[in-house]
């Protein structure tokens, strides 16, 4: 039986609680919360430095696959999922995020923390410009959607996040209401979070060096404790996209994205 320190496990629940209401509230699978604070929680945990990130990257996106079940489920009840996007945009999600996961493995954790932080800045960066398509632009064919779901697989699978900071900001660049994009996403969380997950286990299938309760890269005990909290707060998130000026709160927040995406910069330039 595996023993976790009490305030090891508080701390992992109010992650959940937090990145729950997020995954609900703005389509982003909390997976760019979840990573820096999951890199500080392994390490105590004795998680190797040089494994860490990737750790805390294939743990979110575990996560990520029960979170966007239950925000899935609460978007859909508001008949906000555009399915039809879903279908076209899943199959490329699906090669994206094993590739992702591929590609991580041979990265070295440092290179890997300023790859996570470039990609947060420009999450922020997208929210915070809120930036207006023109009126005519519409979202491209089967093929286009598909190429587009490759592209946002594999970054997601590479960032731990279950894709909204690309798939939110693409299908509102193409005229997709706001609300819409936002459940879309929570939709297209999971085949993103399940591929790129069986990815991250069997690419660390013979991995040393990693504690009790893992399986490749991903530590299980953190899914458990996260994921617990997140299933139950996503649907309140979900709830208040539907009557929360969304487009404010995303500039709220990418500021804090911008603050953890430098602390996580830096920590990469000081060494873990």
């Amino acid at each position: 039986m595996i023993s976790l320190p009490p305030l090891f496990v508080a701390s992992l629940l109010l992650l959940g609680m937090i990145s729950g209401v997020l995954a609900g509230l703005l389509g982003i699978g909390g997976g760019m919360i979840l990573v820096p604070f999951l890199t500080f929680l392994l390490l105590q945990q004795g998680v190797p430095g040089e494994l860490v990130v990737h750790s805390s990257i294939a743990t979110s996106l575990a996560i990520i696959m029960f979170t966007s079940i239950s925000s899935m489920r609460a978007h859909h009840k508001a008949g906000a999922v555009r399915w039809e996007i879903v279908k076209f945009i899943a199959p490329g999600l699906l090669l994206g995020g094993f590739l992702g996961s591929k590609v991580v493995t041979h990265l070295p954790t440092r290179e890997l923390a300023l790859v996570f932080g470039a990609f947060v800045l420009f999450s922020a960066y997208q929210m915070f410009a809120d930036k207006k398509p023109k009126p005519s632009r519409e979202l491209p064919g089967a093929v286009g959607l598909g190429a587009a779901g490759t592209v946002i697989g594999a970054a997601s699978s590479i960032v731990g996040a279950g894709g909204g900071f690309l798939s939110v900001p693409f299908m509102v660049w193409s005229n997709v209401p706001v609300r819409n994009a936002v459940a879309t996403s929570a939709a297209l969380g999971f085949p993103i979070a399940v591929f790129s997950s069986v990815g991250y286990v069997v690419n660390g299938w013979a991995l040393q060096g990693m504690p009790a309760g893992s399986t490749g890269y991903i530590y299980w005990p953190a899914v458990a404790c996260v994921a617990a909290m997140s299933v139950l707060t996503a649907p309140k998130g979900a709830k208040l996209a539907h009557s929360l000026p969304v487009a404010k709160l995303k500039r709220v927040f990418a500021v804090v994205l911008t603050a953890v995406a430098l602390s996580m910069i830096q920590k990469a330039v000081s060494g873990f």
